[in-house]
């Protein structure tokens, strides 16, 4: 394997150094943070995974974090790769894991096609013994995908487990916003109603089936025709080698609960496997399809100077610390009053339909197609055309049909804000209500701040911007989620709504002023159709 494949040379802005780590070269980056290469000091070749800035700046990441990474030390498994340091308490956090020398899924896919079936049980069995260590300590990992799965020489390896929880602000499993990849989801998880054990093992099935056809089995697209598909149609198992369909449709059912456990997935594959499961002959089949292992570059010199970590300062002193956090809330307090006082004379020059007639549009009954955005989570770039069983669900028309005249109007409202002490009526938006009523609540009470309702439920829509109606309509059926965190949300963020009363709304997050319990609020722009179901 080249190495120019796997490692890239530092850049300008990347640190030498992270936490006494000299760092050798780049990995990657992911949604949490950039990866590096660097060298324990007898010599061994670790992963440093360093956090990225916003996340570093929100204490409610830092405590995720921590509590993960104190869970991830406990995993010992042979296909996990152990955690072997971290810092949650870091001016940025990081941690660092054994290096895995070897191509993630996805790469060995795209590079020899989809595998064979003895290597297929191989992976399918490597991958049920690291979730076995994983839930064994109270992890789920919540996002298994091709590209967290790893091919070292003797079997795969399974990565991020649990760190996905802590990178995320909303803590998708618990308030039902979907976490992961769209193809790789339960439908348990794309419905909002949370992840379990159970829902990895959907997971590992997914990506087995990627191994198998080359691409999802639940086809491409955008995120949120992906995630309907999950939710709403059966996978097509003929597309899959016959002798493995019972064990996968096992693994897909719709019911976690007639999922198997992964020691039984396990025991299946290396019934299948037999007398070979350790002999030469699977293998051998498995070192054709993960490669020559990469030569891993030496670690850095210690000579090399220290650049200064682009990314952070040092901590500093106690007595500096209070004032840094007087100064810090003075600043922003007055930030929050200048924005306030900005967006005030922008709302009297606007007037009260100002800054809100780009939605009028939005009313029209039309599908969203590839232009629109990807709903759900990112989706992995490398993945081919779409596979799998058409759903039986909306499909991306190649023309818009004309707008019914019955349609529901989008009525704009921009800006409206929300805070403790007010909330939003669908109703009437321009109503201003005490904090305790309204469909769209706004609260600091709980651990980090929140939007909140009794009479309403929620839906953030990821990708591109552009939500439309019918997307909004497509989710907020099948939504639970009464208590949405907002510690991932930012300005440009999409939320759709919907009351008891059949009114749709999408909130568009213009400011958010969170970092001051009792001065946060919310202000966007919101659209509402009534009665749009």
């Amino acid at each position: 394997m080249d190495v120019t494949d796997v490692f890239e040379p530092l850049q300008a802005t990347d640190p030498a150094e992270v936490a006494g780590y000299r760092l050798a070269a780049r990995l990657g980056a992911g949604g949490m943070g950039r990866v590096y290469l660097s060298h324990t000091e007898d010599g061994r070749a670790v992963a440093v995974k360093v956090v990225r800035p916003e996340l570093a700046d929100d204490p409610d990441f830092r405590r995720r974090f921590g509590r993960e990474v104190r869970a991830a030390r406990r995993v010992r498994g042979a296909y996990t790769a152990e955690l072997i340091d971290a810092d949650a308490e870091a001016a940025t956090p990081w941690l660092a894991t054994l290096y895995v020398p070897g191509p993630s899924l996805t790469q060995a896919v795209a590079r020899r096609g989809p595998l064979p079936v003895p290597a297929l049980l191989l992976l399918m069995a490597g991958m049920a013994e690291a979730l076995e260590a994983i839930h064994a300590e109270g992890i789920v990992h919540r996002d298994l995908k091709p590209s967290n799965v790893l091919l070292a020489a003797d079997g795969p390896r399974v990565i991020d487990f649990g760190i996905a929880l802590a990178a995320d602000g909303t803590s998708y499993t618990t308030t039902g916003h979907p976490i992961g990849t769209p193809s790789y989801m339960a439908p348990e998880q794309a419905s909002g109603e949370g992840a379990t054990a159970a829902s990895d093992v959907f997971a590992l099935a997914q990506t087995a089936a990627y191994a198998a056809l080359g691409k999802p089995l639940y086809g491409d697209g955008p995120g949120v025709y992906v995630l309907y598909r999950i939710i709403h149609s059966e996978p097509d198992l003929t597309l899959l080698p016959e002798p493995l369909r019972p064990l996968f449709a096992r693994c897909l059912a719709v019911d976690p609960a007639e999922r198997p456990a992964p020691a039984e997935i396990v025991e299946w594959c290396r019934e299948r496997l037999g007398a070979e499961s350790d002999a030469d002959g699977a293998h051998a089949v498995w070192r054709e399809i993960s490669g020559p292992e990469a030569t891993v570059p030496a670690p850095a010199p210690e000579s090399t100077p220290v650049r200064p970590d682009p990314w952070a300062a040092p901590p500093p002193a106690p007595v500096d610390r209070r004032v840094r956090r007087r100064r810090v809330a003075l600043v922003s307090a007055v930030g929050v009053v200048s924005a306030l006082l900005v967006l005030g004379l922008a709302w009297r020059a606007m007037g009260p339909m100002g800054g809100g007639e780009h939605r009028n549009d939005a009313g029209a009954s039309e599908s969203a197609t590839p232009s629109s955005g990807a709903r759900g989570a990112m989706a992995e770039t490398e993945r081919p055309s779409s596979a799998g069983k058409a759903a039986e669900a909306p499909t991306e028309p190649s023309t818009s049909p004309s707008p019914s005249p019955r349609e529901p109007q989008a009525e704009p409202y921009a800006p409206i804000s929300v805070d403790a002490k007010r909330s939003i009526d669908l109703a009437d938006p321009s109503k201003e209500l005490d904090g305790d009523s309204g469909d769209i609540r706004f609260s600091c009470e709980s651990v980090g701040c929140e939007l909140k309702s009794d009479t309403s439920v929620f839906m953030p829509m990821s990708g591109n911007p552009g939500t439309t109606l019918d997307e909004c309509r497509l989710f907020l059926p099948h939504s639970k989620i009464h208590n949405l965190p907002l510690a991932n949300q930012a300005s440009g963020s999409e939320i759709c709504v919907m009351n008891d009363s059949g009114d749709i709304a999408l909130f568009v997050i213009v400011t958010k002023s969170t970092a001051i319990p009792h001065l946060a609020f919310l202000m966007g722009d919101l659209t509402v159709w009534r009665n749009a179901l």
